[in-house]
């Protein structure tokens, strides 16, 4: 049984965790990409496809830690340092996702769609010739932008590749803890 928990473990991890951590890497360049292009559509697009990814396979995520529970169990290794630091790592890491990557590209997701939607305006006015003050599509962007919440800028993507590569690294971090297990009596 220990075998079958901890291939079903190390799978879910594989297919859980690393779309997290590759969409979740991704985002930022992307964000960057869109907000400096308000009217490229496929930059909105792939920021929503890349969004998505990160919600889904965090929630398929909760399996890691329930399967690695049930694998330490019949493993009898519970109490083990380098699982516990494994456990803590695991809940940091996803207190990380949870509450500054996932937010935060939402937030990026909504100044970037505002901003296109700012755009749009401002080439509809444009191109029916009516005279109405909209401002440039720059300054129309970063007002969508504040609306949100947010300013549109490239330090906000910034800060979310920071908080994407914490996550990352407290990641990597487990991954090492789980193949090393420092002081196991189980064997490497």
């Amino acid at each position: 049984m220990t075998k079958f928990f901890l291939v079903l473990h190390v799978l879910a991890a594989i297919v859980a965790v690393g779309p997290v951590t590759v969409a979740a890497s991704m985002f930022p360049p992307g964000a960057r990409r869109a907000l400096a292009d308000p009217g490229d559509q496929r930059a909105a697009e792939t920021l929503r496809l890349l969004h998505r990814i990160c919600r889904v396979y965090a929630g398929l995520g909760i399996a890691v830690p329930v399967l690695g529970l049930a694998t330490a169990m019949s493993m009898g290794v519970l109490g083990d340092a380098w699982l516990i630091a494994s456990m803590a790592l695991t809940g940091i890491a996803a207190a990380v996702l949870l509450a500054l990557v996932l937010p935060r590209q939402e937030e990026l997701l909504e100044a970037v769609e505002a901003a296109a939607g700012a755009d749009a305006t401002t080439e509809v006015t444009a191109t029916t010739g009516t005279t109405v003050t909209t401002g440039t599509t720059g300054a129309g962007a970063a007002g969508a932008g504040a609306a949100t919440g947010i300013a549109a800028n490239p330090r906000a993507t910034v800060r979310l590749a920071m908080f994407t590569g914490i996550f990352n690294l407290l990641w990597a971090t487990v991954t090492i803890l789980m193949i090393v297990r420092p002081g196991s009596t189980t064997g490497a």
